[in-house]
């Protein structure tokens, strides 16, 4: 593409919601049940590849790459290492979320979720064919670092459009539930990663699963990417953003029809460049990103430590045994079912102000308790399992108490702020700039906690001598930061999502 022309397709559709401002908000008259369902599900799908994408990593990072990449050296520094490049895929996100948010707001929605697929299920195969670094040597955890890089890049404006997409297509009165589909793709993503490793493990052995069977999972994922640029290729533009297209055409002095010669076409498409400069006057609020930014925190930082670093903590500090860190993680995974939309639904019913401060305050009280549920109920059966230290005891059988700790953290603490985030940011920002700003908003809060977070919760808990009271303490923050941004907030539950101007 020229840069004459692409200058065309950045300035075009900016005519998107060119008087979105005036206009009424679409109905799903103008999509079938059909159409929503088809939304619902290629969100579905794209954030399941994006989390199972990541959380395939995470899980591989704690169980095998810290060996296999990083293993000629001390148990430490090789997590450390590990943690260090999940990390590097983060700083990828906030320059894909700028540079995909932005062509989301003037090429459309779908078109740009095809591409940010694509990317991310790529990335994610090609880790299934690296060599290790007793193969290679250093360049094996260089080319992770590329993939990773890759991978973010990708995932920055991913969720992000998802959350647009279904904020869009649902009905007002619904939009709570109806976005859950997103963080239930979260869920998903999740749960087949950890699914995946622990039937690994329990199939395969230890063994094998270092030496080559790691390498399943991420050669697998190209199946989930395939059903869901399938769907995407297939998927309608939102009818908000649609309709706001021809909206800024119907308000021309002559009908600018799609099916014109060529001249009313060139007519057509020097009336949406002046509509494109309209549109890009409208102002972005810099409270609103940054009430957005904070409410972000709680969700990203929760994350990071419950579904990423904690895997590592209980298989290098409280000695449990792979084969039960992959497990909690499913079992936790098939409670959020349930925990999501019940929380999108008390979002639609409570207001999403309210219900984000309740949850917040709840997690914070129910920190230490999940965690000395966790910490004291390992049981005593035990087995030997082989680390770069050698072999070293785990326990193979906790106590129900354990699990117990462990769901109640990930389900209230992460998939219960998942529910609500994904909604309530997208009805944060106006219809201008709507899939930037929260691209955005929910990527460099993403670099800092959810980047960085595990790589800092692994510096402090060796500082600290193995204690859980480092990272209960990076939630606690979190959790905070969250409630007081809910406490700033207007309510948001219910707005016109083709208002151009942000919330605040």
């Amino acid at each position: 593409m020229t840069i004459d022309a692409a200058t065309d397709v950045d300035t075009t559709v900016d005519a998107v919601v060119a008087t979105a401002s005036e206009a009424s908000e679409p109905t799903l008259g103008e999509r079938t049940t059909a159409d929503l369902i088809k939304a619902a599900v290629s969100g579905w799908l794209g954030t399941a590849l994006e989390f199972m994408d990541f959380q395939l990593y995470s899980l591989a990072a704690a169980l095998v790459f810290k060996d296999i990449f990083f293993g000629h050296g001390s148990a430490a520094v090789a997590i450390m290492s590990a943690m260090a490049v999940y990390g590097v895929g983060y700083v990828a996100r906030p320059i894909g979320a700028w540079y995909f948010g932005r062509l989301g707001d003037r090429i459309g929605r779908t078109k740009v979720l095809f591409i940010t697929i694509a990317i991310m299920g790529c990335a994610t195969t090609l880790i299934g064919a690296l060599p290790t670094f007793d193969q290679v040597g250093l360049l094996a955890p260089a080319l992770l670092v590329v993939l990773r890089l890759a991978q973010g890049f990708g995932a920055g404006a991913e969720i992000a459009g998802s959350s647009v997409l279904l904020a869009e297509y649902a009905p007002r009165k619904h939009r709570g539930i109806v976005s859950a589909f997103t963080a239930l793709g979260t869920n998903s993503g999740t749960l087949m990663a950890g699914a995946i490793w622990a039937v690994l493990l329990a199939w395969l052995g230890n063994d094998a699963v270092v030496d080559w069977g790691w390498r399943i999972p991420f050669l697998g994922s190209v199946i989930v990417m395939g059903a869901a640029v399938f769907i995407r290729i297939h998927l309608k533009e939102t009818p908000v953003y649609e309709a706001s297209v021809e909206e800024t055409i119907a308000g021309y002095d002559k009908p600018l029809n799609k099916t014109a010669d060529a001249a009313a076409a060139e007519a057509r498409k020097e009336a949406e460049r002046k509509a494109a400069a309209e549109i890009a006057k409208t102002p972005r609020s810099l409270k609103a990103f940054l009430v957005a930014c904070v409410l972000r925190f709680g969700q990203c930082g929760t994350s990071a430590m419950v579904q990423t670093y904690l895997i590592t903590f209980m298989t290098a500090n409280l000695l449990v045994s792979k084969s039960v860190a992959s497990s909690v993680v499913v079992y936790s995974s098939l409670v959020g079912f349930l925990t999501v939309p019940l929380i999108g639904w008390l979002g639609d019913i409570f207001g999403r102000k309210r219900m984000y401060m309740i949850v917040t305050i709840v997690d914070v009280f129910l920190l230490v308790p999940c965690f000395l549920l966790m910490a004291n109920n390992l049981g005593s059966q035990t087995t030997m399992e082989q680390t770069s230290s050698g072999l070293v005891p785990h326990f193979s059988n906790p106590d129900l108490l354990f699990f117990v700790g462990y769901i109640v953290l990930h389900n209230l603490a992460v998939l219960s702020l998942a529910s609500l985030e994904n909604l309530t940011m997208a009805e944060c920002f106006g219809s201008a700039h709507r899939y930037e700003q929260l691209a955005l908003s929910k990527e460099i809060p993403n670099l800092v906690a959810g980047g960085f977070g595990p790589l800092t919760a692994a510096a402090l808990v060796t500082a600290f001598g193995g204690s859980w009271i480092a990272i209960a303490a990076i939630m606690a923050v979190c959790l905070v930061l969250t409630f007081l941004a809910a406490v700033v907030m207007p309510e948001v539950a219910g707005r016109d999502l083709t208002t151009r101007e942000d919330a605040m």
